[in-house]
């Protein structure tokens, strides 16, 4: 029977990644305490360390949610706007 896998979030992986990062703990006392593989902590150090520009970058790309939710607005806003029209037609406005 196969063993499923672990998912950890992301704030874990930034917490264990930091952790690796201070260099204040080997990484083989990191795994030990938090049940990891080494290698899996280099990985995320190596992946938060390539990141990290990111997070002063001052282009910020839009997320999918975030675009969606701006059409679904507009739309909305349409909406709105014919349904205006149509009551100062009505009223003689």
């Amino acid at each position: 029977m196969k063993k499923e896998r672990r998912k950890f979030s992301a704030g874990f992986k930034a917490k264990v990644a930091i952790e690796a990062i201070r260099e204040q703990h080997t990484v083989h006392e990191l795994a030990a305490k938090y049940e990891i593989h080494p290698t899996q902590i280099n990985t995320w150090k190596r992946e938060f360390l390539d990141n990290a520009e990111s997070v002063f970058s001052k282009e910020q790309s839009p997320s999918k949610d975030d675009s969606q939710e701006k059409k679904e607005l507009y739309s909305k806003i349409g909406e709105l706007q014919i349904q205006v029209d149509f009551l100062k037609k009505v009223l003689g406005k």
